[in-house]
């Protein structure tokens, strides 16, 4: 039997619904062997004894009754399960949805997100045959072959004997057979993983396979990932259909078995006609819920592989997505951010990204890092963010400790400006109310106005309507940028970080935007992580990093005269 301990606490969520599946089986347990005393009472009635449609009638319509009850019965259990199945699946994925964005962009910077996609949509449905099938039918294999074994010892102890003997040998090959098929069945999903991620790099990158000219070389590769994931399914079933086999011979040799003792003893005259007939009935009865569990058993197989994948995923390692209970703070006037001896270390490097970081951010303050790529500027701002905690030390909002606030309460009142965007593939209008999903026509037209994005709207065909691609595809680099700003607009959070919005645009369009940012940040905290000169020069403090530690403090001219590090960097910006 497989039964995994974390699913079995997902079941808990809708257990509901076990009561109904678990009095169901057993009403079903109870209708099987009626049918069958009916059945033989039946056939002995009119067989031997001659009875006539008068006498049998009352015998035909419980039989008739009967059968409708059963079938009613095992629908209503199917029904039962196919609810909590997918009451469970909906829950899974606003659970994993939640923990995504608690997690924040951190835990997933080594992960493929065609995988992870994967996990959470074929993953997820995959769970579905483990509850609507593999677990009601674990139920049914353990009440009815129970409730025939009860019926039948008292009629003949010899033939519950033998059901008692062989019922364990089904079961016995199931699991033989199940210790082969998990380890390909997690083959399987790997290769199924690796060739999902494979699709969507292969997709997002179909303009600069073509520029390069790689198409051809590419779309070998792609033949054999496909092929290597038609070889793992093919050996999935092919231990499918050798487990079938064998269990459909070990249940078809043990009912043999119960035939030819009860042939022989009614051939000799040891038993009458009803109480064969009646056995002879039951024996496949007996094996049929426990033959049908070993078909499910593979599907409840691939529901554990994708379970195992699931709860590996990075939202749900850190369960920071369940620290939603501290208290809701708002950033106000005379509140202070406050690092103190900060110290983290990512948990795939060996090297500490900070080392014992201390530093104030007080309300309406402008701070800027500054330092080379991989000083740690970025994880200062993700732990602001809430997106990451200190391995030492401790972020404060004043008084409280940044673990002790609701995060999404903390996080509503910033505002971030990443470098590249996140643009879905919708429209533009749907694109923005990202920030801000209540938001009012006249705020997205201040917003627009803002972010200088009007005359990138007048252009579109659909105006604000216009599906702007996979990733921004319709737009330029500058435009999603503006794009970016319109969000930080509608958003209208007291706290702004900018990671350096600017990087990677030609010096005219770095003009236009830094007119935007300067709208954008008057009366803010705002925190700047930039290496262009111009933006830092305005900072009411610069904090200078070098390999996880502040090497200098202080104002763009203090720095400056001091002729540190800070004066180097200046100096390489411009020459």
């Amino acid at each position: 039997m497989i039964l995994d301990k974390r699913l079995l606490r997902l079941l808990m969520s809708e257990r509901g619904y076990l009561p109904g599946i678990g009095a169901l089986s057993l009403v079903s347990a109870v209708f099987v062997v009626g049918q069958a005393r009916l059945l033989s009472s039946l056939l002995d009635a009119v067989f031997l004894e001659g009875a006539d449609l008068a006498r049998v009638l009352p015998l035909l319509s419980g039989l008739l009754l009967i059968g409708l009850g059963r079938a009613l019965a095992s629908g209503g259990m199917e029904i039962l399960a196919g609810w909590m199945a997918v009451g469970i699946k909906e829950k899974l994925r606003l659970w994993l949805v939640k923990g995504i964005f608690s997690a924040g962009p951190a835990p997933f910077q080594r992960e493929n997100s065609g995988e992870i996609s994967n996990t959470i949509t074929n993953g997820i449905e995959s769970l579905d045959a483990y509850y609507s099938q593999y677990l009601p039918q674990l139920a049914v294999a353990a009440l009815i072959p129970l409730a025939i074994l009860i019926s039948v010892f008292p009629l003949d102890w010899l033939s519950g004997v033998v059901f008692l003997l062989t019922a364990p040998l089904i079961p016995f090959f199931m699991v033989l057979i199940g210790k082969g098929s998990e380890a390909v069945t997690r083959r399987q999903w790997q290769s199924l993983s690796r060739m999902s991620a494979f699709f969507l790099d292969t997709l997002q990158g179909l303009r600069e396979l073509k520029q390069w000219n790689r198409s051809l070389d590419h779309a070998e590769r792609l033949a054999r990932v496909t092929d290597e994931y038609r070889s793992t399914t093919m050996n999935v079933l092919r231990i499918t259909f050798i487990s079938a086999l064998v269990l459909e011979l070990v249940a078809t040799i043990s009912t043999a078995v119960v035939a030819v003792q009860i042939g022989l003893r009614l051939l000799y005259g040891m038993m009458n006609f009803e109480q064969a007939f009646l056995i002879l009935l039951l024996a496949p009865e007996f094996y049929q819920p426990m033959r049908l569990l070993g078909q499910r058993f593979h599907a409840g197989m691939s529901g554990i592989t994708a379970a195992g994948r699931i709860f590996k995923l990075p939202m749900l390692q850190s369960e920071e997505h369940e620290k939603r209970g501290g208290s809701p703070l708002l950033f106000k006037a005379g509140d202070v951010i406050r690092f103190e001896n900060v110290t983290f270390r990512y948990p795939d490097r060996e090297e500490q990204a900070l080392k014992g970081i201390d530093f104030e951010w007080k309300f309406g303050e402008t701070v800027a890092l500054v330092g080379s790529s991989g000083s740690g500027k970025t994880t200062i701002a993700r732990l602001v963010m809430g997106f990451i905690q200190p391995n030492e030390g401790v972020v404060r909002i004043s008084q409280h400790s940044l673990t002790e606030i609701d995060l999404e309460v903390w996080r509503s009142q910033i505002a971030w400006v990443g470098q590249r965007p996140y643009i879905m593939n919708a429209s533009l209008l749907e694109n923005l109310r990202l920030a801000k999903p209540q938001c009012s026509s006249g705020e997205i037209q201040q917003a627009l106005r803002l972010a200088n994005l009007e005359e990138v709207v007048a252009r579109l065909p659909q105006g604000l309507e216009t599906p702007i691609g996979e990733a921004g595809a319709k737009l330029s680099s500058g435009e999603l940028q503006r794009v970016s700003l319109a969000r930080a607009f509608l958003r209208d959070a007291p706290i702004v970080v900018l990671d350096e919005p600017t990087a990677h645009l030609d010096a005219g369009l770095e003009e236009m935007l830094e007119s935007s940012l300067e709208r954008l940040c008057r009366n803010k905290t705002v925190m700047i992580i930039a290496h262009r000169l111009p933006t830092v020069m305005r900072a009411d403090q610069i904090l200078v990093l070098r390999n996880g530690q502040i090497v200098e403090r202080g104002r763009h001219w203090e720095l400056l005269n001091k002729q540190g590090f800070y004066a180097q960097l200046v100096l390489g910006y411009r020459g």
